[in-house]
């Protein structure tokens, strides 16, 4: 049977966007939490709420949604993420307060004491959620279902019911025209009959859902499944097969009322867009006026250490596979394009520079890039550009490797972060074009914002790094 994996923006998206009140709670109750924790600390304190206080709080609605719960996800990693993504917050934040004076409005005792009871807030609530959330449902939304269809995409949805209390959906069997030895294997629910007896079955035993999981191409079957559905009450649902592959920002859409489904598709299209830009000029910005004094220092290492060029530009893929000019620091004797070809970096090259080697081991190199940011050619975060005869190598033998590049390059990504920073071997090249397309699938900010963190935590310690 084949093995079938979904991303949180498509299989999983559409069943919790079948639930309204738990769906609402994940998006809304984290930044609701840390709102409210504003003028909870201000009225403990016995400070006058102001407009500073607002300001701050909308800051912080912004900065914090959609929210971070998410209660399929066992207790203890939702409770982790929780964690760190506040604390990374708060501390852009702080960051965001110094460069603008706005952090003199409030006392540290404020500040404190605001991060601290944000977070206690946040993992009550989690926890407080997944004990009565259950209760809330069993009353008000608990509903009977059946699936049509005991393949690979009407089990994989079956065990989403049965293992997701927070669906609401009580799961009572699968109805297919096979016989139960050709279905695919799922012992804990039964085949209910034929297609034939999927009517007469739902107006008997009033059930509220019918999931219709048959593959596109028996649309026949399901026009007549729909014609005999008419004569009941309950609420239908197609799941179509291409939940089975594997979906790139894979949502639904519509052009004039025609509906159509995204199969394949940037995550950085209409405010999305918006939001990645503003962020990485924003953050770019601050980040250059930080290190200038850095950038400085290390083009002078770079000039004293050899003869050649302070900055070696690059030719590499850019967005929609376009070409662009990639800058770094010069750490090696020589200046390959990688147009026509690129001999990988090894241990002790003998390429490398005594310095070369310090800014690569520590990233400096890098540094650079901050500029393609702002000139918009390349994002802080996503796929690593590779030299362009590293690319037409393995876009031949990696299915979906060109798809990586319907983002902008990044300076870091969630395969560097993931342990898959160099090596170009076609197994590794394979793991991180893994990554890359599961950053793709499941972007938002604050993965932006958790990649970076973790960026600076692994360059002081990745001995990997030659």
């Amino acid at each position: 049977m084949q093995e079938v994996t979904f991303g949180e923006q498509t299989f999983d998206g559409f069943l919790r966007g079948r639930l309204k009140l738990a769906t609402g709670i994940e998006l809304f109750l984290d930044p609701l939490i840390i709102v409210c924790s504003v003028f909870v600390v201000a009225v403990y304190l016995g400070e006058p709420i102001g407009a500073h206080h607002i300001s701050l709080a909308l800051i912080a609605l912004l900065a914090t949604f959609p929210g971070s719960l998410r209660l399929h996800d066992s207790r203890w990693r939702v409770a982790w993420r929780a964690a760190t993504e506040w604390l990374l917050v708060a501390a852009l934040l702080l960051l965001f307060g110094y460069a603008t004076g706005y952090v003199n409005y409030f006392s540290p005792t404020f500040l404190s004491t605001w991060a601290v009871t944000a977070l206690v807030g946040i993992l009550g609530a989690h926890e407080v959620t997944r004990i009565v959330l259950p209760r809330v449902l069993q009353r008000t939304q608990r509903c009977s279902a059946v699936v049509v269809g005991g393949n690979d995409i009407g089990t994989t949805l079956a065990r989403q019911f049965l293992v997701n209390q927070y669906l609401g959906v009580q799961l009572v069997g699968f109805f297919d025209d096979r016989e139960s030895e050709r279905l695919s294997p799922m012992a804990e629910v039964r085949l209910l009959g034929s297609l034939s007896d999927l009517a007469g079955y739902v107006k008997a035993n009033r059930i509220d859902q019918i999931y219709i999981a048959l593959p596109m191409a028996s649309q026949p079957r399901i026009l007549s499944l729909l014609d005999d559905m008419r004569d009941t009450t309950a609420s239908i649902f197609f799941v179509p097969d291409i939940f089975v592959t594997d979906l790139i920002q894979g949502r639904m859409d519509s052009i004039n009322g025609m509906p159509v489904v995204a199969v394949c598709e940037s995550p950085f299209t209409g405010v999305r867009g918006l939001i990645k830009r503003a962020s990485d000029i924003v953050l770019s910005s601050l980040i250059l006026l930080f290190i200038s004094p850095v950038l400085a220092a290390v083009a002078y290492g770079v000039r004293r250490s050899s003869p050649g060029p302070i900055i070696f530009s690059q030719r590499r893929y850019g967005l929609d596979g376009r070409e662009i000019m990639v800058y770094k620091f010069r750490s090696m004797s020589v200046t390959e394009d990688g147009d026509k070809s690129y001999t990988q970096v090894t241990r002790d090259d003998p390429r490398v520079t005594p310095f070369g080697a310090f800014i690569r081991k520590t990233s400096l190199d890098e540094l650079p890039q901050f500029i393609n940011v702002l000139q918009g050619r390349m994002s802080i975060v996503g796929p690593r550009p590779h030299a362009i005869s590293v690319n037409e190598q393995y876009r031949k033998q990696i299915p979906g490797y060109m798809v990586r590049h319907k983002v902008k390059p990044g300076i870091t990504g969630w395969a560097q972060v993931n342990g898959y920073r160099g090596g170009d071997d076609l197994e590794h090249m394979k793991m991180r074009i893994k990554f890359d397309l599961e950053y793709l699938r499941n972007w938002s900010l604050r993965l932006d914002l958790r990649i970076i963190l973790r960026t600076v935590l692994l360059v002081a310690r990745d001995s990997s790094a030659f």
